[in-house]
């Protein structure tokens, strides 16, 4: 399984319009950050992505983005849905599944309301199939597991990424003709964005992943979003290998974040974990 960072931008993206700071300015390519994003690629073929940033055009040329089999949305805020009349290219043949709360289906149903209704032939719109989850969604051999998180007062969704490791053979053409196996990969990534708080009974869910994704947005505190020193005790508490940061802002640089993960490591003297900021065009493998 390969996952993508196609974006690790907070929902102004960096630069942000208007802004003159050092970091908006940074020549450094991993300071400039679309909307948050996830493009995950499984072993069999799959193609999925989590939420459809205002950039998910241009992400998606960057990427070579040439199929999707599912989108899994996080919540409805437009840094992580606008980009949704996008998939249209990727919708002609199949229409795509959009998985996510009911909250957030909702909203989106409502957001993009002219999707659903009977319009005049020309110009086209997206083929998408929303649907409400309630427990894991499987994609040929990737297992996407819902995780309630809270967002300030909102409930949004996380999400647990699975590649079954049985029975991998070559990449499947058509996943829908692969046939569902037995998941038992202990070897899985965990995708939290715009998280304040984690429910006990979500943390069950997480487990202990490989790769934890996790929102970051800055180093002062905010109301509905973990700040970095949060965010690293929160992959503490969940006990992940590898923590790569995302949904920043432009209050710091890309290399002051990577000091700051590293002295967080350091000043509590922590082994067996890493901890770095993503940046726009991360490749993962697991």
């Amino acid at each position: 399984m390969k996952l993508t960072i196609l974006g690790s931008g907070t929902s102004h993206g960096v630069p942000v319009v208007g802004c003159d700071c050092p970091i908006c300015r940074s020549e450094d390519p991993r300071d400039k950050r679309m909307r948050a994003s996830l493009y995950i690629e499984g072993d069999r073929g799959e193609k999925a992505i989590i939420d459809t940033g205002p950039e998910f055009r241009l992400q998606a040329i960057r990427a070579g983005i040439k199929k999707l089999d599912g989108i899994f949305l996080t919540h409805a805020h437009a840094d992580h849905v606008h980009g949704l009349d996008d998939v249209r290219p990727l919708s002609r043949e199949t229409p795509l599944p959009v998985y996510g709360n009911d909250e957030t289906i909702s909203e989106m149903k409502e957001r993009f309301s002219y999707v659903f209704k009977e319009t005049q032939r020309g110009g086209g719109k997206p083929r998408i199939t929303p649907t409400v989850v309630s427990g894991p969604v499987i994609l040929g051999g990737l297992t996407f597991t819902p995780i309630p998180v809270k967002h300030g007062m909102l409930d949004i969704l996380g999400w647990k990424i699975e590649e079954k490791t049985a029975d991998i053979g070559a990449a499947a053409t058509d996943v829908a003709e692969k046939a569902p196996l037995p998941c038992v990969s202990k070897i899985f990534a965990v995708y939290l964005t715009d998280t304040s708080e984690i429910p006990a009974a979500s943390r069950k869910i997480i487990g202990k992943p490989t790769v934890l994704i996790i929102g970051a947005l800055r180093i002062r505190p905010h109301e509905t979003h973990f700040s970095f020193e949060q965010a690293l005790n929160a992959a503490l508490e969940i006990g992940a290998e590898k923590v790569w940061l995302t949904h920043i802002c432009h209050d710091c640089f890309h290399g002051e974040i990577i000091d700051y993960c590293r002295n967080f490591i350091k000043e509590r003297g922590l082994t067996g974990i890493s901890a770095e900021p993503s940046f726009d065009g991360l490749e993962i493998t697991l």
